[in-house]
């Protein structure tokens, strides 16, 4: 049987289930990137200098961008292996990774990726089954 992963990804959290002969491993990583800072409820702020107390919005973004990367690198190192990889998740996260895994020409072939809400491991582990059963025959 060929090593299928299935991956659902969003900034906060990725879930990887691999398919073997022996079963479903499934890991979870989960992202340590700061949220995107902004005003509160759009309210403006009283203190005087306020500009002065918050870092510079470039800066926020390096770093954010810098945590994105070593979050990205973490689930690449562990689709390493996998013959064939599922990507799914809300939002832009993966196809972030998809288009990091094309810079990096890690030897990983992504097979599809879909829209998905949130869903809990099993429901990930469950996805990757049905798509391994679908294409082995």
């Amino acid at each position: 049987m060929k090593r299928v992963a299935g991956l659902w990804i969003d900034h906060k959290k990725a879930v990887i289930v691999v398919a073997t002969d022996k079963g479903d491993e499934i890991k979870v990583i989960v992202s340590n990137i700061d949220k995107q800072l902004g005003r509160s409820q759009g309210v403006r702020s009283t203190t005087s200098y306020e500009s002065q107390l918050v870092p510079a919005d470039d800066s926020r973004e390096r770093r954010r961008t810098g945590q994105l990367d070593m979050y990205y690198d973490s689930v690449i190192a562990c689709l390493q292996g996998a013959e064939q990889v599922l990507l799914f998740g809300p939002g832009e996260a993966k196809g972030e990774l998809k288009k990091r895994i094309a810079r990096n020409k890690s030897g990983i072939r992504i097979v599809g990726m879909e829209p998905s809400d949130k869903m809990t491991d099993r429901q990930v582990a469950a996805k990757v089954r049905n798509h391994v059963q679908k294409n082995a025959g």
